[in-house]
Formats: structure tokens, C-alpha cells, sequence
């Protein structure tokens, strides 16, 4: 039974979406690329527009949290409810860069409503997140004058770059950041207007590996023949990585990938979705081949490693030429599922290409952990307080879902912070391409995201207090 209080929060928030679509605008129009080559300036006046916008739906101790090298961090509170749970809310305010702008319909930091989906770059990933929050806290505050619970923000500026500083944020503001739960506001949607929870993710590991066999590259017409390919060598080893059905050959893998639970199962099979809805959301050319041995598509990308070539090079389109290259170099991706480490899978992953090296070519390999794999229990009360608070902001029941993605923060936030659970929610959808040109936002599921939370708030004060 929603109360009196939660009643008007959710009043208010109808006479004045409009403002909270405004910040989000404001937000979008403030280019805030973490990588390496952009301007830092962006990223602190973005934070300073996230401040902005908290302080105006009435959060306190509104300030920047800077660590030597990162960008800034937003933190804000409001801790007037004493005697009841805290709850920390995060959310990331960088972006990924625009990409190819040609490709763009709009401008990509100029937000633009279209056919019901706000379009701009971090229109979904994640500046709606930051505006959820305060949208939710703002509703409460300006209908009600206060909220059901004790409330925390941070608000990370380097997220999409790998959160490199958010371990030592993490330790030196311990006690600032202290709470019961937290909530996660990055993830997605099973689909548009469908609500999810998301309570699985992959991690990532990466492999650099150059093939050397020349002193420098060759006439093929000259030399070609006789003398090892590095390109071609490298062909050969990538080849052996996986099975015909794509599925990992590496040994030491596979083997380790822990069993569905009978719960997971009947999770996969009662999705509203299968292989068509999953070869079309993915973009899969007619003819190509689904993978996976036969496995719901679902379940092979939420619970199953896989390993991908995200980058190969011997020479390039431009300047191709006759030649035998010298070198050739790939990057390997392998996503992690449990029970894999992640270093034991490096290991696996180089001692095989190396083992699968022809000709007695050259072999570097340069590896790098991009995060481990995250899972938790559904079953606890904290989840189902979140269904519940889902179903009447949405209108309909949330599945339970993985992401194929890592997020690499999850478990470095909820162990630094002695364990607390973490809910995971989100409001991109299949058609947002939050990495790709024409990001975008349904306008429909922003409202509802917003409206799950102000329940959320009063659903978490009773669960979290037993």
C-alpha cells in the first residue's frame, strides 16, 4: 500500500517531469569524455552541473570529491531521517566519446526528442542515472519535506574509463559513503517499458599478442613463400581459441564455468524473448549463424564466457601493399563468468596461444584484468522490495536478468564498503546504443525509472530496518 507521503512524491513528479527532463538535458549538453585526449575541463564543469542540479532538488553537503589524476566526484546527502536505513546511491556523469558525428542524426552533446527517445550522447549511460536520483530525492523532498530514509550520492566522473581511482576514493571516504545498501543506476532494461533487475555480470580479461618473424616487412613476390607469415601465422592461432559453435577451446576454461542453478534455469526459460528477438536486437545479418551450442541466447551471454577479437592489425586498408608483413598484433577479450579467475584465465589464454605459435615465429603477449565477474542472490528481501516498487513504477513485473558487460566498480564498491548488498537497475533498453552513435533515452521508462524510485525509497526503509 503506497502511503500518503509516497502519494504526492509521485503527484509532484507528474506536474514537474518536464524540469527533471531539463537537467538531463542540461547534463547531455556538457561533453564529458574521461579518455585521454579530451579536455579534463569538461569533466569538472560536468561535475559542477551535476552539484548544480543536486543542490536544486534539495541535497545537502553538496561537493566534489577530488583524488590526485582522477576527474572529479559528486557527493551529496540528505541524513535527516535518524534511526532509519541508509541508502547510497551511484551513478557515473562521463561519457564515451561521440564517435563518428557524421553518423549522428542530431548533435551528439545537444539532447533531441524524437519519436518518444531523448537523443544525445550519456542521454542513457549514465547521466539519466544521475537525474533518477535526484528526480526521486526532489519529489520527496519538495512534496512530502522529507524522505522515508537517509539518502547518499556519488556521483563518479571516470567510470568509463575504468574507475581507476574509486578503489582509493573508496577507502579514503569510508565512513562518508557508509551505508546499508546501494543502488546502481547503470544497467539496462530486458526491453522498452519491460523493468529488470540485474543480479549477474561478466568480468573481463584482455591479451595483446604480437607475432614477429622478419626484420622488417618484405616484397611477397621476392620473398613470399618460403619465409613464415607473421599475419598469417597469427590467423592460425586465434583459429584454435574456439570450437565450431564458438565456444571456448582454451583449456583450463570452460571447465571451471559454474552450473546453473535449477532457479537460473527456469529464469532463462521463461523469458518473453528468444533467438529472434535477440539475432534482431543484435543487428545479425540474415544467413549468419546463432552460436552457442544449441543454449538459449540469453543464457550464453549472461552466463557463459566467450572470447572475441576486438582488434587485429598486420598492416591496414590504407596501406596495403605486396608485401609479408613483419608483425602482426591482436587484441583478445575474454569475458568472465563463475567461478573463472582471472588471472588463471590469462594464464590459460597465453600458455595456449603461445603453445599454438607456427613456424617458430616470435610471440609477446601483454594481458591486462579488466575486472572480475559479479553475482548475487536474488532471494534476499532487498530484491524483493525492488520488484515490488518496479511493477507499480512500470506497470509490470521485473525480470530478474545477467548482463553480458562488465561493470568493473560492482564488487570493488559493495567489499570496500563492508559488503552491502547492491541493487542494480537501470533504464537503457536493447535499441539505446549507449557506446555507439545515436545514444538515446525512452522518455517513457526515464518517467517510470523515476517513479519505481521514489517507491523504492519507501519500500528499502522497511526491508533494510528488519
Amino acid at each position: 500500500m503506497t502511503s500518503p507521503s509516497a502519494t504526492k512524491a509521485l503527484e509532484h513528479l507528474e506536474g514537474h517531469f518536464e524540469e527533471h527532463l531539463s537537467d538531463l538535458k542540461a547534463l547531455v549538453a556538457v561533453p564529458s569524455v574521461a579518455f585521454a585526449g579530451f579536455p579534463p575541463a569538461e569533466l569538472r564543469r560536468s561535475a559542477e552541473e551535476v552539484a548544480r542540479v543536486l543542490r536544486s532538488r534539495g541535497l545537502e553537503e553538496v561537493r566534489l570529491l577530488e583524488i590526485e589524476g582522477a576527474p572529479p566526484y559528486v557527493f551529496a546527502e540528505w541524513v535527516e531521517a535518524p534511526g532509519k536505513p541508509t541508502l547510497l546511491l551511484y551513478a557515473h556523469h562521463d561519457v564515451q566519446p561521440a564517435g563518428d558525428e557524421k553518423r549522428w542524426k542530431s548533435k551528439p552533446f545537444e539532447a533531441e526528442v524524437r519519436e518518444g527517445r531523448l537523443f544525445g550522447r550519456g542521454s542513457a549511460d549514465d547521466k539519466a542515472g544521475v537525474v533518477v536520483h535526484s528526480a526521486a530525492i526532489g519529489s520527496w523532498l519538495q512534496a512530502a519535506g522529507r524522505l522515508p530514509l537517509n539518502v547518499k550520492l556519488l556521483i563518479e566522473g571516470e567510470e568509463e574509463v575504468g574507475s581507476e581511482h574509486l578503489a582509493e576514493l573508496l577507502r579514503r571516504h569510508r565512513d562518508l559513503l557508509q551505508a546499508d545498501a546501494i543502488v546502481i543506476t547503470d544497467t539496462a532494461n530486458f526491453d522498452t517499458g519491460l523493468p529488470s533487475i540485474t543480479t549477474a555480470l561478466r568480468g573481463l580479461v584482455t591479451a595483446e599478442v604480437e607475432v614477429r618473424a622478419l626484420e622488417s616487412s618484405v616484397h611477397s613476390g621476392m620473398w613470399g613463400g618460403p619465409i613464415p607469415d607473421p599475419a598469417m601465422a597469427l590467423c592460425r592461432m586465434l583459429a584454435t581459441l574456439v570450437h565450431p559453435d564458438g565456444s571456448i577451446a582454451v583449456p583450463g576454461i570452460q571447465e571451471k564455468v559454474r552450473a546453473l542453478t535449477e532457479e537460473e534455469k527456469k529464469s532463462f526459460a521463461s523469458l518473453p524473448a528468444g533467438e529472434a528477438e535477440y539475432r534482431k536486437q543484435a543487428g545479425m545479418l540474415e544467413g549468419t549463424e546463432m552460436l552457442g551450442g544449441g543454449r538459449n541466447p540469453y543464457e550464453t551471454n549472461w552466463r557463459q564466457p566467450s572470447i572475441s577479437i576486438n582488434a587485429i592489425q598486420a598492416s591496414s586498408r590504407k596501406d596495403a601493399r605486396n608485401i609479408v608483413c613483419d608483425a602482426a598484433w591482436a587484441r583478445v577479450g575474454i569475458r568472465l563468468v563463475p567461478d573463472l579467475d582471472a588471472k588463471q584465465t590469462l594464464e590459460a589464454l597465453a600458455e595456449h596461444l603461445k603453445r599454438h605459435a607456427p613456424w617458430g615465429v616470435k610471440v609477446e603477449l601483454k594481458t591486462d584484468i579488466g575486472g572480475g565477474w559479479w553475482y548475487t542472490d536474488p532471494g534476499q528481501p532487498l530484491f524483493q522490495a525492488a520488484g515490488r516498487a518496479l511493477t507499480a513504477g512500470f506497470g509490470r513485473e521485473p525480470l530478474l536478468v545477467g548482463c553480458g558487460g562488465s561493470i568493473g566498480f560492482v564488487d570493488p564498491i559493495t567489499r570496500e564498503l563492508g559488503g552491502i548488498p547492491a541493487l542494480l537497475l537501470g533504464v537503457e533498453d536493447p535499441y539505446s546504443n549507449p557506446h555507439s552513435e545515436n545514444e538515446s533515452l525512452s522518455v517513457g521508462d526515464f518517467r517510470s525509472a523515476i517513479r519505481s524510485e521514489i517507491l523504492l525509497f519507501e519500500e528499502l526503509a522497511s526491508a533494510l530496518a528488519r
